[in-house]
């Protein structure tokens, strides 16, 4: 676990993470559920009651957001510049004046890093604190086999603990990683519940994109394209909500024989998945959350108009109404965005302005709203980029060294953590895997690492 809340300052770093190598995220379901059947009295006191967890799917480059060497060889410091923030230590990109004007709000750990240097098994790492089973290049999609995510973990925790939202537990948006990247025929690992079991699977969102080649996430989107529905629970027109409920009845009544029938296990899990999702259909206030119509023009204009401005302040919307953890997807849609092979055009124009408004403007609201204090915000990549560019002025993969923010629910303000070398190639102090990064997160929400 990083050093990094304000609470719990006796805990034993080290054994943390052990605890995480070795204890929940790293034994099989039977030994967790044996644990969790266990007293809870060992939890460590929780700073957060929610996470928003910012995934910048790609890599964004550490030399082009929060780790700028101005004194560097021109190929190697990137043609932007910093500018002044609020926090001194920190080196903060030009294209990032909104977050520029919070720093004081926020912890900046400039030292992530692993050596999965692979989109897919990257991305499994940092949303799980596991190493994906599929070595590099071996595989792009899910599998059974995964680790559960942090949310599907943070889930599982909470119905052990008897605790039931009217709003989904565990969400993602505004898509399943993948979906809209190029043709939307990939569907990337690490935001799914794995080996877990289908009813801690995340409720998952759906917006589509006119063509392939059209990115939401860098324009203006309509109300209509914006309709956050959930995958699969979306219902046809004219199915009133007694129409639902009453073929739902009917649909217990024929199926009653078949449940008789089937192994206990397998129909428990089953019948808490249908429960889930028959409550989130019928709940008003689930429905609602989804809805960013609801928000004023002036709030969604804060956010941002694009596709992801309008996810973060659904993330926010879920919140409030219950969710506990909510992971915003910034997807690859052109197949490079933050993974930025090419040249470095695309950060400047879209990728940093819009990650720039949306997570500013959220900050800014849960604080207005005295939400900031006990929800935890986490913006990062799954990798960063090589310190010297190529020739067209972009960067490749680097999985060495990348950056992380981290605000609210317990997280010291105004903080940079960790040190770099002079060309921000590696970590010289405190470097921070994925399991400590995951350790940091279940603590935060009172889930103990060791179990």
């Amino acid at each position: 676990m990083l050093t990094l809340l304000n609470q719990n300052p006796d805990t034993n770093r080290r054994r943390l993470l052990q605890a995480a190598g070795a204890g929940m995220l790293g034994i099989s379901l039977p030994k967790i559920l044996e644990a969790a059947d266990n007293n809870f009295s060992d939890a460590p006191s929780a700073t957060a009651k929610n996470v928003i967890f910012m995934h910048l799917f790609g890599g964004p480059s550490q030399l082009e957001t929060f780790d700028l060497k101005p004194k560097a060889p021109s190929d190697i410091r990137g043609p932007y510049s910093p500018i002044a923030c609020n926090t001194p230590e920190l080196l903060i990109c030009e294209h990032l004046p909104n977050i520029a004007k919070i720093t004081d709000k926020i912890t900046v750990v400039k030292t992530m890093t692993h050596d999965f240097n692979d989109h897919s098994g990257a991305g499994h790492y940092i949303q799980t604190g596991h190493r994906w089973h599929i070595p590099i290049g071996g595989g792009f999609n899910v599998t059974p086999q995964d680790w559960p995510a942090i949310g599907s973990v943070a889930k599982y925790f909470d119905q052990r603990r008897g605790l039931i939202n009217a709003a989904p537990t565990y969400a993602v948006l505004p898509n399943a990683l993948g979906s809209l990247q190029q043709k939307g025929d990939i569907a990337r690992p690490g935001e799914t519940a794995g080996w877990l079991g289908g009813a801690f699977e995340p409720i998952v969102t759906g917006i589509r994109k006119k063509s392939e080649t059209d990115n939401p996430f860098w324009r203006e989107c309509s109300d209509d394209e914006l309709q956050f529905s959930i995958k699969g629970l979306t219902p046809q027109d004219g199915m009133t909500i007694g129409r639902f409920n009453s073929r739902a009845q009917l649909l217990d009544r024929i199926n009653d024989q078949q449940r008789r029938l089937r192994e206990l296990d397998r129909t428990s899990v089953f019948d808490k998945y249908r429960a889930r999702a028959l409550e989130l259909v019928l709940s008003d206030k689930a429905r609602d959350a989804f809805d960013v119509t609801q928000e004023s023009a002036n709030t969604r204009d804060a956010y941002g108009r694009h596709l992801y401005g309008q996810s973060a302040l659904v993330a926010r919307r879920l919140i409030e109404a219950g969710t506990r953890f909510v992971t915003v997807q910034y997807d690859c849609v052109d197949g490079y965005s933050w993974d930025s092979h090419r040249n470095s055009d695309d950060v400047r124009k879209y990728l940093l302005p819009t990650f720039d408004q949306a997570f500013a403007a959220l900050i800014h609201d849960l604080e207005d709203r005295g939400l900031l204090d006990e929800t935890l915000i986490v913006a990062m990549g799954e990798m960063g980029r090589t310190p010297k560019a190529n020739n067209t002025w972009g960067r490749n993969h680097w999985s060495t060294l990348f950056p992380a923010v981290l605000a609210g629910g317990g997280i010291k303000r105004g903080f940079v953590y960790g040190e770099t070398d002079k060309h921000a190639e590696y970590a010289t102090a405190h470097p921070v895997s994925p399991e400590d990064m995951a350790a940091t997160i279940f603590s935060a929400l009172g889930i103990n690492p060791s179990w």
